[in-house]
């Protein structure tokens, strides 16, 4: 199959939408299919086309920005010419020219798919709360134009205001994960530059984010620390100059750098996919406190459990879902400081009652797994319409 993905931002971008992305189409080339990614080219340092692991990569001009989003004047024209020239298309939401991309799989008979990744909120303010309604109207109108809408869980789906208008025609399919095998040498010495004494670690991963409840664990601290009083935290991820989040990160400074002066808490930037292998298994557990619904699974649990790591998630639909599917871990209700601590402390205390089987967890999010799962609901659609037997 020639396959078209849509989505607003592809690599050198990153975020829990790009890697799925990224996972998905490099999977699907793998089993033998043409994958062609339409994305949005706001990085002037980055080719107009490439070719990347067999993805082929074309990025549409941009002009200028509004908020997260972008806007491309000859987004039309890119995308009748990659819709006539594919045989399916897949566009992932949240997206402002979804419902354009949507409206042309009609058009010319294409099996189109929308990929649901999460709801979209913006900050407080009367623009962002037109561009906030604009972008969830481009999205009802894509949602009708195409012919399946997919979520990661049925949990999330049947919560999420935009997958319920669309349960005639929705599919679940796990997400894919992964993450390179780190050796244990390569392990132990990341142990001995963040933690040589051994100490308890709880980990945490993803960018500073009011919405990521890094304050719910900085508040879950000090009941933890009166039980483990060597704790510590590891914090990976973005956390300088994060967009929007200035503001959040001033507000937690003090606290944060009291912790830092004990010793109880080490930022490690950003790391790379062999250093977050390394990571997860110096961890004791994974923390994902997030507070609202821009988040719809969490992948890092996910990589942690690989890693024989369990996590406690916040018990918002879709989040939940990887401790409930494991058994590796707690879920706490949102924005719990003590419940989190609670929580931290039981899996602290006892370890084993929360390990899992990462071998058949590492099966189960396969992007190998997640590609079939693509593969056979674009083949029945093609079928569907009378064009494969």
């Amino acid at each position: 199959m020639k396959i078209l993905t849509a989505l607003t931002y592809y690599r050198p971008h990153t975020s829990g939408l790009t890697i799925y992305a990224e996972r998905l189409a490099e999977a699907l080339v793998r089993r033998g299919h043409e994958v062609t990614v339409l994305t949005a080219h706001f990085d002037p340092g980055s080719p107009k086309e490439e070719t990347v692991n067999g993805v082929h990569i074309v990025r549409v001009p941009v002009m200028f920005r509004v908020n997260k989003g972008v806007i491309m004047p000859t987004i039309g024209y890119y995308a009748t010419r990659e819709a006539l020239r594919h045989d399916v298309i897949l566009l992932h939401l949240p997206q402002f020219d979804a419902a354009g991309m949507a409206l042309r799989g009609r058009l010319f008979r294409k099996p189109t798919a929308i990929l649901y990744h999460c709801d979209l909120l913006l900050p407080p303010g009367a623009f962002n709360k037109i561009v906030n309604r604009v972008v969830l109207t481009m999205n009802d109108i894509a949602g009708r134009f195409a012919h399946k809408v997919i979520g990661y869980t049925e949990d999330f789906a049947c919560h999420s205001p935009f997958l319920t208008k669309f349960e005639y025609k929705r599919e679940i399919i796990t997400p894919p994960v992964q993450l390179p095998e780190a050796t244990p040498d390569a392990v132990h010495a990341f142990k001995l530059k963040h933690n040589p004494e051994g100490r308890p670690v709880i980990g945490m991963a993803t960018r500073f984010a009011s919405e990521k409840g890094v304050g719910v664990l900085i508040d879950a601290l000090p009941k933890v620390l009166d039980t483990f009083p060597n704790a510590k935290v590891l914090y990976a991820g973005q956390y300088k100059n994060v967009w929007g989040e200035e503001q959040y990160f001033e507000q937690l400074r003090p606290k944060i750098e009291r912790l830092q002066a004990e010793g109880r808490w080490a930022f490690l930037g950003v790391l790379t996919l062999a250093q977050m292998a390394e990571f997860f298994p110096n961890l004791d557990v994974l923390v994902v406190p997030s507070l609202n619904s821009t988040e719809t699974f969490g992948f890092v649990q996910i990589e942690a459990m690989m890693n024989g790591t369990p996590a406690i998630a916040a018990n918002l639909p879709g989040v939940r879902q990887p401790v409930t599917m494991t058994g590796m871990g707690r879920v706490v209700p949102i924005g719990d400081s003590p419940a989190l601590a609670d929580a931290i402390i039981d899996i602290l205390t006892n370890p084993d009652t929360f390990a899992g089987d990462p071998k058949a967890i590492k099966q189960m999010f396969a992007p190998e797994t997640n590609a079939l799962a693509f593969e056979r609901m674009f083949e029945a659609m093609l079928r569907k319409m009378g064009k494969i037997d």
